[in-house]
Order: C-alpha cells, then structure tokens, then sequence
C-alpha cells in the first residue's frame, strides 16, 4: 500500500463493527509504516506480463492411514480424512485432516472471527451444493502472528492481505479450483472508489474485501479464513520442512539471498523468504503467486505423505501448528469442518486446480503500479464459477498455473 492508495478517499464508514474500523493510511507495499521502496524496486517493477500458463501438476490431499499396523492403530488413529486441502483448510477453514481422536481438541485451537460477513445487498445464493470460500494470506512482517492465536496483533492499516485466493468447490467434490487475486488488482472499493485490491483489508479489514470480491465478480462468498505468514512458517516447520523447485537461479536482492536452480528444500525461515520474493523475478508478483501456490502445494503433499500421516507425533505436531494458526468466520462450526473433509476425501493431486484472475498485465496509476482485470475474460470465469461450470471453462479456456517448477 502506498499514500496514493487513499487518493480521493474522504469517507469514514465503519466496515463489519468496531472490530475492523477504517484507517488511516498503510504504510508503502510489503512493509507497512516502512520505507517506499524495498533495495532492487527500482531496478524492476513489481509486475511483468502474464506468466505462461499450462496443465497443472495437481496438488496431494492425502489419504487415510493404511491398514498395514493392524487394528490396534486402525483403532487409536482412525483415519485422516483428507490431508490438507491448499487454503481450506490451509486457511480458511480447517481442518481437513481431522483425526477422530483429537477433533475437539483441534477445533478449540480455531480462531473464530465475529462479524467477518458484510451486511447489505449481497449476490444471490451459490449453486446447490458448492461451496465458494476466501482465502487470506495477510502478511505484517511483524514478529508475531496475527491471525490464529496471534490475532489481537491486527491492526487498522498496518496489514495487508498479500494473498488473496477464492476457493471454489463443485457439488460432486471431484475437484477443487483455488483462483488467485493479484493483490495490486485495480478494482472498486465502497467509499474508497478505484483501489488495490489489498487496500480493502487494510481500510475495512474481512468485511470490505469480502464485498469488494463480492461487487467485482459476482460471486457470494459462503465462508472466509485467514492465516499469517508466520503461521506458515510454524507449519513448514512443524513437518519438518518441504520441497519446492525452482526453474533458474535467481537473487532477490530486498532481502539478498540466493536461490539455487533445482530442488529446494524449505524450513519455515526459508519458506517465508521464498513466497514473498517479487523482484527479480521474471514476471513479478505474478511469479510470486505461484511460489506461493507452488508451497501450498509442496506443504499439503508433506502434510499427506505417509511419512506424516503414519507418525502420530509429527501429524499431531503439524495439526496443532496449523489449528493455533488460522482463523475462520464464527459460522464454520467443527461439524462443517467435518463434513467439508469427508466430501473431499476423493479428490487427488491431479483434481486441484490452480489459476490465476485474468488479467491484462501491469499499467500505472498516477504513481502506482497496477494490474488491470482482463474483463471480459473475468466476466467469463466469474460466470463459470456462479454457474458451476468451471470444468467445462478449463476445457475452453485454458489459465491453469504450473506449480511444478516455478521461477
């Protein structure tokens, strides 16, 4: 966020209650309250042109445990009910992985968040059966969480939400679709008028930007989570870490450090340095948001593997991190929850489906760098995802992200 982000900007409205007043303006992008620039901004913007897009490399959601132990452990850890589903339940959700056992216990680490939902005219309900969530990455660079047990550390204009994704589920549950919104998006916000997109959370916390989603694409968001990066750190660390690769050596010269072309293998210090890199990269905060798809994937897979799944200690370790984590809408009850990870039980690695919201590339607004919505092939995806027809959008359209090997 930049003080121009707050151009022309005269209203006061209170958003979603007392909780998430407006603000006074952010600080500049990425480091709120900070300098303009971070070192290398002004060697490469922020943006580059939309990256290539191919078949996606899927995304593990796990399996239950075997039955190779016998009953005795079938008994003490019944089964996992469905890894970890990217932001879902990888933010915003829960805990699709819930043991049996341990379910209250993990549900009580939930952080719910009162009066997260807008209020006010609303799109219509969603196509019987699926399930459309908003998923937060917000990102304070402060040293403690803000969101799960950390969540009082949130304050008005000093967070912002450096991922946003909407996860959209069909009736049948035969796949997932996770669509990310680049965060420098120029939209509309309610008395802010033409914003970025991530200026929304700062100035009215989850009720603006659920109406801000709302009002730019149509579709009635039924529950929202968040997580702070730091969160992610605790997790990645927690398995033990995880494995992403990286197609070119690269340095990113705001926090110098050099990636080395190949396999990486991430702890959580290295996984925060790795999904908020943007300069340098080939194509900017487009390359960003499928580091950050490409982790989500490499964390779920380890979260899945039956390196974890089989180890009590360290699923558990990894559940705890995770459920101490996030935070939910106070609507998500442990029974959702439940039944959310039982209807995805069937979804495998090739069933997710990354994408990214169409776009036109990087443009200037007075001194911002901006994206431009592609709209009329927004129009086409947002139609697909309120119609349930996302499957047949694919088939025509194309957009998925590789996550494989990212840059």
């Amino acid at each position: 966020m930049t003080p121009e982000d707050h151009s022309g900007s005269q209203a006061r409205r209170q958003h979603g209650g007392d909780r998430f007043p407006p603000s006074a303006p952010a600080g500049p992008e990425g480091a709120p309250g900070r300098a303009a620039a971070e070192p290398g901004a002004a060697q490469r913007g922020p943006h580059g042109p939309d990256g290539p897009q191919g078949p996606d490399d899927g995304l593990p959601l796990g399996e239950g445990l075997g039955s190779g132990d016998g009953r005795r452990r079938k008994k003490r850890w019944p089964r996992v009910l469905a890894g970890v589903v990217v932001f879902v339940l990888l933010a915003a959700g829960g805990v699709a992985g819930l043991v049996w056992q341990r379910q209250s216990s993990y549900n009580s680490n939930i952080d719910r968040v009162p009066g997260v939902m807008p209020t006010g005219k609303r799109p219509g309900p969603n196509v019987t059966g699926t399930e459309n969530w908003l998923l937060v990455g917000s990102d304070s660079r402060a040293e403690m969480a803000t969101t799960g047990e950390g969540r009082g550390v949130w304050k008005p204009g000093q967070q912002r939400s450096d991922t946003i994704m909407l996860l959209h589920l069909p009736a049948d549950r035969r796949k997932a679709y996770i669509i990310s919104f680049p965060r420098d998006l120029w939209v509309d916000i309610a008395d802010y008028g033409p914003q970025k997109i991530n200026a929304a959370f700062s100035f009215g916390g989850p009720p603006l930007l659920i109406q801000t989603v709302e009002n730019l694409t149509g579709i009635r968001i039924d529950h929202y989570g968040a997580i702070d990066f730091e969160g992610f750190k605790a997790m990645t660390d927690a398995l033990g870490g995880v494995e992403v690769t990286i197609a070119q050596s690269v340095y990113d010269p705001a926090r110098k450090v050099h990636w080395q072309a190949g396999r990486q293998k991430l702890d959580g210090e290295k996984a925060l340095l790795f999904v908020r890199q943007r300069y340098n990269l080939p194509n900017g905060d487009f390359d960003r948001i499928k580091r950050q798809q490409a982790f989500l994937r490499a964390l779920a897979e380890k979260a899945a593997d039956s390196g974890t799944i089989t180890n009590p200690l360290k699923l558990d370790r990894f559940l705890t991190a995770f459920t101490k984590s996030i935070s939910v809408d106070d609507e998500v009850s442990a029974g959702d929850l439940r039944s959310l990870a039982l209807s995805l039980r069937g979804v495998r690695p090739s069933d997710v489906v990354f994408m990214t919201v169409p776009n036109k590339g990087s443009a200037m607004r007075g001194k911002q760098s901006v994206v431009l919505l592609d709209k009329a092939k927004g129009r086409a995806l947002f139609e697909a995802v309120r119609t349930a027809k996302m499957d047949e959008y694919v088939r025509r359209y194309g957009g998925v992200n590789k996550t494989g090997t990212v840059s």
